[in-house]
């Protein structure tokens, strides 16, 4: 087993060895909890997830920390837009978060750090950088002295020299030097703040990854990931607050996904092309989404359209029509006896290609491919005369082993009986209505969870076929 990935840090593939041997500390920066969250805060949840599941897959013992942003600019002016508490907007959205994330497949974090909970501990981290030189007061702000850090741009693999360039003290800032960043944030009247050695305040951005990182995973840890927008400045800052700090690497790997666009033009609020997975999965299956998002390689772009979800939906429904006409096949013959060694063989070698795209920087595009190619076969194997219990077993089993690692449901869920008897209702009324689309709808979803309609003069009767 030889799991590679490509390290940001160094601009290439690189095989994976951990800290400690047959264990990961990944770190995954979460979202500021304002808003829903849009399809773009999605993808780094997906993708990493994915990662995540392929490890364990693979054997690794994987502590995955995720955190919220619960307090910053953006919260504070919704809760004054709002008229709310800072804390009662956050704690909605991270429940909705959840909601959102758990419907696209997603595993929750081990833990899921927040800054309002580890405040004294940002203070502590800011105040180990003040006692070294790294850091600096003024006028209640805390500051970090960017040039002090030798490795800056190192991540980003920008110069001090080339980040000069552009760079601005903004109104009201009070720093030394155009390139330091802000570390603690003086209270203005009315915000949500905390005491601080330097005064009333709240943490910046940078330094809550770098805090939480710590006390979860340690000085050192083996990835860290989050979208490709994060690189600069974000990333950037941990490294130097964290390596100033201790002393020690901060992260072995670090891992972008690429942007999103929708119809091809970069996702904006000002565009008006900005789509919340709150909504967007009210409209379509999430699995679809989710499955969708993993038919691009994570480091590139993905071009969100209607027409390429419809693709994604038709694509994810043939795999699982594949996997249920060999649960209908296993349930429903009396006659499976006997092996197929080169159909075992076969299977076996689909599922080594599967790893070997998922083991080369999570290929999901490829290893989607190789799902593919085992429905094929699964469905050239469905038309000979004679099947065995111990391939259709097989298959069933690689499909789900692949399923899970893509975080994806195979198994369809079994409807109620009256919520059949509704459906088919709900079709009556609609051939009534000469809706005919919809009444084909149902009658082909009923179809692929194996429901059989009969058409009778005392009306339509169904079975489980």
């Amino acid at each position: 087993m030889s799991v590679k990935l490509y390290n940001t840090l160094t601009r290439k593939k690189e095989e994976f060895v951990p800290i400690e041997k047959g264990k990961v500390k990944m770190y995954v920066c979460g979202p500021t909890v304002y808003n829903y969250i849009h399809i773009g805060n999605a993808r780094p949840a997906i993708v990493f997830d994915t990662v995540r599941r392929h490890l364990q897959y693979r054997g690794y013992d994987v502590t995955y920390v995720s955190n919220f942003t619960d307090v910053d600019d953006k919260l504070i002016r919704a809760a004054n837009e709002l008229g709310e508490e800072v804390p009662a907007i956050a704690e909605r959205f991270i429940n909705a978060y959840f909601e959102d994330t758990h419907a696209l497949g997603c595993q929750k974090a081990d833990v899921h750090p927040r800054v309002t909970e580890n405040i004294e501990l940002i203070i502590e981290f800011i105040s180990g950088l003040v006692d070294k030189g790294f850091a600096y007061e003024s006028g209640g702000d805390v500051y970090y002295r960017t040039r002090k850090f030798n490795g800056y741009g190192k991540l980003s693999h920008q110069s001090i020299d080339e980040l000069k360039v552009g760079a601005r003290i903004g109104a009201g800032e009070k720093k030394d030097d155009a390139l330091d960043f802000v570390l603690w944030k003086a209270a203005k009247e009315g915000e949500i703040s905390w005491n601080s050695p330097w005064g009333e305040g709240r943490p910046g951005w940078h330094i809550e990854c770098s805090a939480m990182a710590r006390k979860y995973l340690g000085d050192s840890i083996d990835i860290h990931a989050g979208g490709q927008d994060l690189t600069f400045p974000h990333h950037e800052n941990e490294i130097a607050q964290s390596e100033a700090l201790t002393g020690k690497p901060f992260a072995r790997y670090w891992l972008h996904n690429g942007y999103i666009n929708i119809d091809n033009e970069k996702m904006s609020k000002s565009l008006g092309n900005f789509v919340l997975v709150h909504d967007i999965i009210k409209e379509i299956d999430p699995q679809v989404l989710r499955f969708f998002m993993l038919s691009v390689h994570y480091r590139h772009p993905v071009n969100y359209s209607k027409e390429l979800l419809d693709s994604a939906a038709a694509s994810l429904d043939r795999l699982k029509t594949s996997y249920e006409n060999l649960k209908h096949r296993k349930e429903s013959s009396t006659n499976l006896t006997g092996h197929d060694n080169q159909w075992l063989e076969k299977i076996a070698e689909h599922h080594a290609r599967f790893l070997k795209e998922m083991d080369d920087d999570f290929n999901t595009a490829n290893a989607i491919s190789v799902l593919f190619d085992l429905s094929k076969d699964a469905n050239v194997y469905l038309l000979e005369a004679h099947t065995s219990a111990a391939v259709i077993d097989k298959f069933l089993s690689k499909f789900e082993d692949m399923f899970f690692v893509l975080g994806l449901e195979v198994k369809q869920e079994e409807l109620l009986d009256e919520e059949i008897e509704a459906l088919i209702e709900e079709r009556n009324e609609a051939r009534e209505n000469k809706d005919f689309a919809r009444a084909d709808s149902i009658r082909d979803q009923l179809k692929e969870l194996n429901i059989v309609l009969e058409d009778t003069a005392q009306g339509v009767r169904w079975r489980r076929g």
